[in-house]
């Protein structure tokens, strides 16, 4: 009865260490940062409330006036993301990348990829790149799920949401980085985050 409750314990320890395991390599080279089930090895940078619920990250309140970021372990220099998120109207936030530091995230350091429905300039809201990438006209993304599909390749950036293509641009100032995920305000989701070295 004894070796049995042991080995018991040593099934319980494997699979509590796999869900807090380094991301996996995927046969087709995606590594899983973020799914359904678990939230994945991030730094945060400011403190919102994030927390598994019902098969997706959320955060819809900050701790403090400092906008949260949950960044990578890793830098990637060129690559393709596939993240699926959900935002209610009042949602700012997004997905950066290439960010020079893993301590201070905005874009200034990093590219910025866009969640921002009411953002007071749309020219640069969801969809777009932040003063790089213009997208018009600026697509909804509040109230139902979406996918992100960001490609990095040297100097040439795309960026498709629900498979349309909102911008195909030309920038240098980052080689490459860390990436992070945004909460600013109103209710953000993300449900599946992926990333594939080129």
């Amino acid at each position: 009865m004894k070796r049995l409750s042991i080995l018991a314990s040593c099934v319980l320890i494997s699979a509590a260490a796999l869900q807090f395991s380094s991301p996996a390599i995927s046969q087709d080279g995606w590594v899983t940062l973020l799914d359904s089930s678990k939230k994945g090895d991030w730094d945060e940078i400011g403190k919102a409330n994030w927390e598994m619920k019902d098969g997706a990250l959320v955060a819809d309140k900050l701790d403090g006036k400092e906008l949260s970021y949950l960044v990578s372990k890793t830098q990637y220099k060129d690559f393709q993301i596939r993240a699926e998120f959900w935002t209610d109207e009042d949602a700012n936030s997004g997905i950066f990348i290439r960010c020079e530091g893993n301590k201070t995230i905005d874009s200034k350091v990093c590219y910025e990829v866009n969640i921002f429905d009411k953002r007071p300039d749309p020219t640069y809201g969801t969809g777009a790149i932040v003063d790089v990438g213009k997208v018009d006209p600026m697509p909804k993304a509040a109230g139902k799920w979406n996918v992100y599909e960001i490609t990095a390749q040297g100097q040439h950036f795309v960026v498709t949401l629900n498979g349309q293509k909102t911008v195909d641009a030309q920038d240098s100032k980052h080689a490459s980085g860390y990436i992070a995920l945004q909460y600013g305000s109103g209710v953000v989701k993300f449900r599946k985050v992926q990333i594939k070295p080129l």
